[in-house]
């Protein structure tokens, strides 16, 4: 079993429509390589043209807040990602 994550639903477009990707790696950021080698759409929806996380995209590991170092934060098999869009209104 590898890594679930769960995409927010603005990315399932770029991911043929899947709402759950089971992907593999060390890491969260390892993982979302994993799921761009796929669906390569989704990089610009997530990183910025230097390949940092873009600051309206939220990361949370089994149900936690992942921040600070997002990308780094170590995942076991059977762990959950989720990639959600913070929305800025007024």
């Amino acid at each position: 079993m590898g890594v679930m994550i769960n995409l927010h639903q603005t990315h399932r477009a770029h991911a043929d429509g899947l709402e759950v990707v089971e992907t593999e790696g060390n890491t969260v950021g390892e993982c979302i390589d994993d799921l761009i080698v796929r669906y390569p759409g989704l990089k610009e929806k997530l990183f910025d043209g230097k390949g940092k996380l873009l600051n309206t995209i939220e990361i949370y590991l089994n149900m936690e807040s992942a921040y600070p170092d997002e990308l780094k934060k170590a995942v076991n098999a059977g762990d959950e990602i989720h990639l959600t869009i913070l929305l800025a209104g007024g």
